[in-house]
């Protein structure tokens, strides 16, 4: 062995010790976080059983936290201010009987319930942010999928503030609204992979008086971590400005990414402009090519999504089959949409659906 294959070993084994030595920082801390979160809902909970045996709550509950603000400073130091010590009250009242799905409590057997049975999965501040979100089943969502995908907190605040619960839900019908909240998004079938409209407000061309398809793509790539975020569970990047020639004309695909959940090629087409029929009919050659030419046997038929500033949905359903189910064309937002309007959609959508069934 000579001295550069000795020196790249060492490098090797110096880097798999330093790895070792991360993951369990990373393993203490987070159990940690995960203790703290615990304690500060068992505080809650003492706080709140105290006032409630006060016989004036409001001016005893008011002396009581302040008294414990001052003893436990005292003994502690930080941490513990009055401000902290009725978030830790507001932890304990949205949380109890406050059930999360089955299905992540059974993938974390090993961490502790509360004495009221609930399991907390995520940091202090994860949970800080998930109690401002007042409605049961769409913070449930959230924190299902801050889970999940082991969101950041400013990961949890960006697919918050992009309205990710209403635009799934918008996109979907009452029972997997339902879901939602049970079990977070399940990719299981192409449509559940597709958002409509997808938010890029991260991209930063709201400031831009205009723009190009080619600055468009420039800067996915250049914010590459934020899109994949945005597109969501188990898309990995291939490449940019993907070329193919066919009978001796060459073709380019703006951007191709792989989903490992549905074990198919998804190409992107970018479009500034409205949407015409012809670029359909470009997506739906670039889709055959890569079902022909490039999947393996047994990967699933290729999805092509075009992704423009505006559409005509009459446009899109008449020059698409009946039975499509890999050619999409969505809308992107180059700013962060309304969620108030965004729900009241949803509230219409599901008001009209009550109807259908109570007509049936």
């Amino acid at each position: 062995m000579n001295d550069l294959d000795t020196r790249h070993t060492n490098e090797e084994f110096l880097k798999n010790i330093s790895d070792v030595l991360a993951s369990a920082r990373k393993n203490v801390k987070t159990a940690v976080n995960l203790s703290m979160v615990y304690a500060y809902y068992e505080i809650g909970r003492r706080i709140v059983e105290e006032e409630q045996n006060g016989a004036d709550r409001a001016s005893y509950g008011k002396y009581l936290l302040k008294e414990l603000s001052e003893y436990l400073t005292g003994i502690y130091g930080k941490g513990f201010s009055l401000t902290n010590l009725k978030q830790m009250r507001q932890f304990y009242l949205t949380f109890t009987n406050d059930q999360i799905g089955q299905t992540l409590s059974d993938q974390f057997k090993n961490l502790p319930s509360t004495v009221d049975g609930r399991k907390f999965f995520l940091s202090w501040s994860h949970y800080l942010m998930l109690m401002r979100i007042k409605n049961t089943d769409e913070r449930h969502f959230y924190e299902i999928e801050a889970v999940k995908n082991d969101w950041s907190l400013s990961e949890l605040k960006r697919q918050y503030n992009s309205s990710l619960y209403e635009r799934l839900a918008l996109s979907t019908d009452k029972d997997k609204v339902y879901r939602l909240s049970t079990e977070g998004q399940k990719i299981e079938t192409v449509q559940d992979a597709i958002k409509d409209p997808y938010v890029l407000e991260f991209l930063g061309l709201p400031e831009l008086p205009e723009y190009s398809e080619t600055e468009l793509e420039t800067r996915l790539i250049d914010h590459l971590q934020q899109f994949l975020l945005e597109l969501g569970t188990g898309f990995a990047f291939v490449g940019r400005q993907q070329r193919f020639t066919f009978n001796e004309e060459h073709f380019i695909v703006d951007l191709v990414f792989y989903n490992r959940l549905l074990r198919s090629f998804v190409l992107f087409d970018l479009k500034i402009g409205e949407l015409k029929h012809q670029d359909i009919g470009q997506m739906q050659m670039y889709v055959n090519y890569y079902d022909r030419k490039v999947k393996l046997p047994d990967e699933n038929p290729t999805i092509g999504i075009i992704l423009c500033k505006d559409k005509n949905n009459a446009v899109v359903e008449m020059t698409l089959p009946e039975d499509n189910s890999q050619i999409f064309a969505s809308k992107y937002e180059t700013v962060l949409p309304s969620k108030e309007d965004l729900k009241k959609l949803l509230e219409e959508q599901m008001g009209e659906e009550d109807g259908e069934l109570g007509s049936l």
